[in-house]
């Protein structure tokens, strides 16, 4: 290679140019203005002998005649250019009402006719028309006006002229016709039904997987460093907060170092302990570092279900996704929908039985997170109206057996959810996503409303929440934390935040509020 000469550019050029040039040619130029035609069948009585009904065939008549060796062709006369063809582009003289001939060497028109309209207006250019004839030899077609992919058929009955050999086969149909501004003088083409495409589009085809190729190799072997997208940054990344948004931080965090090779995001098992967690480890790195007021830290976020509390005036929220909470049982309580007040009777611990709402004969075992959990503070924010939920019973939800009813806590939504499932009349709350890769619980209406955006937006399903990205202070452009938020708003993080069922914010009404509409 010639160095320093821009193969990749010219070879990205080169595949854009030629398809544009290629895609004028067909669509501007050459199939502008275009009449073409098909034979669809071209068959003798013979080739059917084999049936036990053509016998019918083989003995059809002319003026009391048999045929000789009859046959029978279908022709498709079709626009297959881009633009009207009408009867004054056929090429043929002003009172000559003919626009098309069809010959068939060998053989003698015994009769005709049109059929397969591709639309019903063209039934009157044929009914008694002018130019619509068959003649021993020849069928002669009127110059039928017809809009861009307009077409018609014509089936002829035919049979074998007496100076044609009997054993030879008939050579192909004839068809002679032209239109005014055509290419190539206009004259009609014979097309082809193709199952992939025609030839030319497979070697346009063919072309552009070459300059593929190219491009790969071009890429492959040169010598310096491929540069890194835009939002990529180098360093170290410590993410923090809501374990029920964990998932969706885990996957983004992992597709950004692939696309990011000089990025580093360490996750451990105890890097998300809850929303109150992640901003108390936020605060303590920024007051540890001791930043300049104006400034901020580029390699930490915290990840929170909900605003923070009043306080902290240097952790700074950025709206992220409007995310979906459900309550979810288990399945032996006999329950899919409570009503928003039996909700709340059950978390004040006035309902101890599910059978005082139409369940099971089971009593009521209350699973919920600990304090500081975003999904926790949700709940009695948006569908307790406020009120905690009765106190512990027991410190161990493995203790919450018997026929007593209780309450107890746990740190994360995994351990949750895998309490809710093995505890006998379990009642516990967590982010959609992750109830519904478990298939041991049943998640529950409130008031007839499943959990989806559509009830939340309507404003009949009160379980949801803003998850939004906190940072202490605000951080550099070029930093990593800038980088990895920037990251969660372009395609692939809203990719990511949709498959865990949370709705990016820049797709609701107001993405800077990020709530339902």
């Amino acid at each position: 290679m010639v160095e320093g000469f821009p193969w990749e550019s010219a070879l990205a050029v080169l595949g854009l140019t030629v398809p544009v040039i290629a895609a004028l040619w067909e669509f501007a130029l050459v199939g502008r203005k275009r009449l073409g035609y098909r034979v669809q069948m071209d068959t003798t009585a013979t080739d059917a002998a084999h049936s036990p009904h053509a016998g019918v065939l083989e003995r059809m008549q002319r003026e009391n005649t048999a045929l000789r060796d009859p046959s029978f062709v279908l022709l498709r006369i079709q626009n297959s250019g881009w633009t009207l063809i009408d009867a004054g582009d056929y090429v043929a003289r002003d009172d000559d009402p003919v626009g098309i001939r069809v010959t068939f060497p060998g053989r003698r028109v015994a009769g005709m006719v049109v059929t397969e309209l591709s639309h019903d207006y063209l039934g009157p250019c044929f009914d008694g028309a002018a130019g619509l004839s068959c003649s021993d030899g020849m069928i002669e077609l009127p110059k039928v006006p017809l809009n861009r992919g307009a077409h018609y058929k014509v089936l002829a009955a035919l049979e074998r002229d007496q100076d044609f050999t009997q054993d030879q086969p008939f050579p192909d149909p004839v068809i002679v016709a032209g239109v005014k501004g055509g290419v190539r003088g206009g004259k009609i083409k014979k097309t082809e039904s193709h199952t992939f495409a025609s030839k030319p589009v497979m070697v346009l085809i063919a072309f552009l997987v070459a300059v593929a190729a190219a491009q790969s190799f071009t890429t492959f072997t040169r010598d310096d460093a491929v540069a890194a997208p835009l939002d990529c940054a180098k360093g170290t990344l410590i993410l923090s907060g809501s374990t029920a948004f964990e998932p969706v931080v885990r996957q983004a965090a992992k597709q950004y170092v692939k696309t990011c090779p000089d990025a580093r995001i360490p996750l451990s098992d105890d890097s998300f302990k809850g929303s109150v967690a992640g901003l108390n480890s936020l605060a303590a790195a920024g007051k540890k570092t001791k930043i300049k007021e104006d400034a901020g830290l580029g390699d930490r976020l915290a990840f929170t279900d909900g605003p923070k509390s009043d306080g902290r005036p240097q952790l700074l929220p950025r709206p992220v996704a409007l995310s979906l909470f459900t309550l979810v049982v288990n399945k032996d309580t006999g329950v899919q929908d409570l009503s928003l007040r039996q909700v709340r009777d059950l978390y004040a611990g006035k309902i101890t039985n599910w059978r005082q709402v139409h369940g099971n004969d089971v009593p009521v075992r209350l699973v919920s997170r600990s304090p500081g959990s975003g999904t926790r503070t949700t709940l009695v924010r948006q569908v307790l109206d406020g009120k905690q939920p009765m106190g512990v019973t027991v410190e161990d939800c493995a203790a919450l057996d018997g026929e007593e009813p209780g309450r107890c806590e746990v740190g994360d939504t995994a351990t949750l959810l895998n309490t809710v499932a093995s505890t006998p009349g379990a009642l516990g709350h967590s982010e959609v996503g992750a109830a519904a890769a478990h298939d041991d619980l049943q998640q529950v209406r409130i008031d007839g409303y499943p959990a989806t955006l559509e009830g939340a937006d309507e404003g009949a399903y009160p379980y949801w929440q803003t998850e939004f990205a906190y940072t202490y202070g605000e951080p550099p452009a070029d930093s990593l934390a800038a980088g990895f938020l920037r990251y969660l708003a372009n395609e692939v993080g809203k990719d990511i935040l949709r498959s865990h069922g949370h709705r990016p914010c820049s797709e609701l009404e107001k993405p800077l509020l990020c709530r339902p509409s």
